[in-house]
């Protein structure tokens, strides 16, 4: 006859595993002898160590007295059941292995690779690291929006960054970002380069689609952004209107102001 602690080193598993097997009715607990010790015999050995078995191959606690009770094929069939549910969970943890593996790539672990690229481009004209971390934030928005949109717009994109007018843009927001002061000549400039971009894009016809247009909610979060990133986006839209240009990421002309009808 075997004590607690000699049945729990013989199987394998703790004395506190062998107490908790007891009080979820998993190994049945034998009565205590004349000293008020627990004694143990070969058959709670053998039942110990087939519990330990299929708890180290991941089956749960609350079916693993099923399966010691079970007849062959009932056995089967649970074993299939709880490989089927292993199978899913190591697939769930492959993905997140490739979800961490990721994390050092950084921009590519919530983008797709189109805007990573083009991220990379803004990074070799010399676009500085808040501008560009402003830009992947933007991006995460507008993929979590429209993610079919994406592979459309890049292209597009990446052909505008050929203008030396937009280079110089991301060179100077770049320089503004890293610098304080509302008044700071630059604003003007940025604005400048703004406005004539908005002028070519409107005569071009390069309008917003009307389903984007129509979204509020992306671009007042889009326009969140901006503001969150340097307060002084704020200036700028108000540079932008003086020059007759509406807002921040989604530019539009100024409606024209009508005066009373003449007498």
């Amino acid at each position: 006859m075997l004590t607690i602690g000699q049945l729990a080193s013989y199987a394998g598993v703790t004395v506190r595993a062998v107490r908790h097997y007891h009080q979820i009715g998993l190994l049945p607990e034998p009565a205590r002898d004349a000293s008020g010790y627990r004694q143990y015999g070969a058959t709670a050995v053998v039942s110990l160590i087939r519990i330990r078995t299929l708890a180290e191959a991941g089956v749960p606690l609350s079916e693993i007295g099923e399966m010691l009770d079970a007849d062959e094929t009932a056995f089967a069939a649970a074993v299939e059941r709880i490989d089927g549910r292993l199978s899913d969970e190591i697939s769930r943890l492959e993905n997140s292995r490739k979800q961490i593996a990721q994390l050092a790539a950084g921009d590519s672990l919530v983008l797709p690779p189109a805007v990573v690229h083009y991220i990379d481009r803004l990074r070799e004209i010399g676009a500085s690291g808040r501008m560009l971390e402003a830009e992947r934030d933007g991006w995460i928005l507008l993929t979590a929006r429209w993610p079919d949109r994406i592979s459309e717009w890049i292209p597009s994109k990446l052909a505008q960054l050929e203008d030396p007018r937009l280079v110089r843009l991301y060179l100077i927001l770049s320089e503004l970002l890293e610098t304080e002061g509302v008044d700071d000549p630059r604003l003007e400039e940025a604005a400048d380069i703004m406005a004539a971009l908005a002028e070519q894009a409107y005569t071009a016809g390069e309008t917003i689609a009307a389903e984007q247009s129509q979204d509020e909610l992306s671009f007042d979060l889009l326009d969140s952004l901006a503001v969150e990133s340097d307060p002084r986006a704020v200036r700028m839209v108000d540079l932008m209107r003086q020059r007759g240009w509406t807002g921040w990421n989604r530019i539009e002309r100024v409606p024209p102001v009508t005066g009373p009808p003449e007498s």
